[in-house]
């Protein structure tokens, strides 16, 4: 994964690189179930390539839903993978399941 995707251990580091974002995040919800993983894999490198475009103007993070399950709940995660664009802490946008680099980028315009 590209070096510009934080990959929060917790709740607490979720919650932490949130705070310290003056920019939108898009947080990337993964499961490690074996269905998951292999649709996460391969959506790696698309959320990769949308921090590396859209530098400067979001934060990427990438959380595994049992690692973070205060913020999946908190943002209304059901499966993995899934998107949620957050501004200020609230969400303002959601995708969930495998996108496209084009699928990813409609989710963001119009909130960025």
């Amino acid at each position: 994964m590209v070096k510009r995707v934080h990959q929060p251990r917790e709740d607490a580091e979720f919650d932490f690189i949130l705070r310290m974002s003056d920019l939108p995040v898009l947080a990337y919800f993964t499961g490690t179930w074996p269905k998951a993983i292999d649709l996460c894999r391969a959506m790696d490198l698309v959320v990769g390539g949308i921090a590396e475009e859209y530098a400067g103007r979001l934060t990427a993070l990438r959380a595994d839903i049992t690692r973070c399950p205060g913020a999946t709940a908190r943002y209304g995660v059901t499966g993995a993978p899934s998107y949620v664009l957050l501004k200020e802490g609230e969400a303002v946008a959601h995708g969930e399941g495998p996108m496209t680099t084009a699928e990813v980028r409609e989710l963001l315009d119009g909130h960025l």
